[in-house]
């Protein structure tokens, strides 16, 4: 149901799950494992992975803290998009990579739910894709001591309003990775 003209395919994104951003983050493991389940199911189905990395002065590319988590195998085939900001299509050849591949749907995962993924679900929104926000697969680390909520309630809260996401033409749901279909 995408506004995008004849982009009938799907991707998985998976959004900075990266040494230093995920190290800490709430129910890490869990949503890597998550993850990894849904990069073998897209693989297994000819679904594209595409696999997000932001860069900035802490996390320089190349480094340890950049690389994606060791559970985690990007194939050597699976597009790489370097990042600089919050929403994974702003200053990056993300929309290219997807438009090569006919993708008009993302089921995007990762981190971190309060500032990358919100912003690349709801840029990919504003551009016409279909979004699926994975909804126990996509983690934070604790902002609390800053003001904000703790992480559970992050989640949750990102959970609960993307579910009521809506615009002409285009679909927002949340989903759990068990009911993740790629078919």
């Amino acid at each position: 149901m995408t506004t995008l003209q004849d982009r009938p395919g799907t991707a998985l994104l998976v959004v900075d799950v990266q040494n230093d951003v995920v190290g800490g983050a709430w129910h890490r493991d869990e949503v890597v494992a998550n993850i990894n389940a849904l990069v073998d199911r897209a693989r297994a189905a000819g679904i594209p992975v595409v696999w997000v990395q932001h860069a900035d002065e802490e996390l320089e590319p190349g480094t340890d803290p950049w690389r994606i988590v060791p559970e985690l195998a990007p194939a050597d085939s699976e597009p790489h998009v370097l990042k600089h900001y919050g929403d994974a299509f702003e200053g990056t050849e993300l929309e290219d990579v997807l438009a090569a591949r006919g993708v008009g749907t993302l089921v995007v995962t990762g981190a971190e739910t309060d500032a990358c993924i919100r912003s690349t679900i709801h840029g990919a929104f504003t551009r016409g894709y279909d979004v699926t926000l994975v909804g126990d697969a996509h983690t934070a680390g604790d902002k609390s001591p800053w003001g904000a909520p703790p992480v559970d309630q992050v989640v949750a809260h990102t959970n609960l309003y993307w579910s009521f996401q809506g615009a002409p033409g285009r679909t927002a749901q949340v989903v759990e990775t068990a009911d993740v279909s790629f078919a």
